[in-house]
């Protein structure tokens, strides 16, 4: 299959202030949150991209943006509407640290399988949608251009570590073990056997390497050579 580059969009004004922005509009990136995606983007330069899907919420638009900037062709750059934020209801606005006050955080910490946010969608239910959706893109991408075909996901941090426990064969409840950062990169290369991947929660390094894409197979025994850079 292809590999799918997971980006979570850069620092917003949201981050910055400690509030729960979830689905609200108008939620842009801050100066260094662009700051962090543009570096991402110079990161990505050097990788002939298949596309760069995006999630429909406008930091992750700019995001995407900025990584299609350093891009030497134009890559296909679809909006999925399935890689947007967990709805969380009617947390969604308040600040992080009156939502820790509440019973249903220790849930979100311990047993986010069994979490839905009031009046929002369940964490199940965002995982599920948002596996789907990579999975269905990244078949596309394999199906247009080779199981060479390297493509990006700009999306969010609740997501992203959803789709990260999924290939990494975790219980959901497991998945606030992986941190996902501002404009971070994380790699998941979707084999015949199984998925695996080959870097979480990066913001520096050479992913020149990228290029050649990645060789479905079995596993090496003792964990082979590695990739090599260009």
């Amino acid at each position: 299959m292809a590999t799918v580059i997971l980006v979570r969009h850069g620092r917003t004004t949201a981050n910055a202030t400690g509030l729960l922005a979830g689905r609200a509009a108008g939620v842009s990136l801050d100066q260094l949150g662009r700051d962090q995606a543009a570096l991402t983007g110079n990161r990505l330069a050097a990788v002939h991209l298949a596309g760069v899907v995006s999630s429909p919420l406008e930091r992750c638009q700019q995001t995407a943006q900025l990584i299609l900037d350093r891009q030497a062709g134009t890559p296909y750059a679809p909006v999925e509407p399935d890689l947007t934020e967990c709805d969380y209801g009617q947390w969604q606005g308040r600040t992080l640290s009156d939502l820790a006050t509440e019973e249903l955080w220790s849930a979100v910490q311990s047993q986010p399988s069994a979490v839905t946010f009031p009046g929002g969608e369940s964490m199940a239910a965002m995982q599920a949608r948002a596996v789907a959706a990579i999975r269905r893109h990244d078949a596309a991408f394999e199906a247009e251009y080779g199981p060479g075909a390297v493509w990006v996901a700009v999306s969010h941090g609740d997501v992203i570590k959803s789709i990260i426990a999924d290939a990494l064969g975790m219980h959901l409840d497991m998945f606030q073990r992986i941190n996902v950062g501002p404009a971070s990169v994380s790699i998941v290369h979707y084999g015949a056997v199984r998925p695996s991947v080959y870097a979480t929660n990066t913001d520096a390094g050479d992913l020149s390497w990228l290029s050649n894409g990645i060789n479905s197979g079995d596993a090496p025994v003792g964990g082979g050579a590695g990739q090599a850079a260009q």
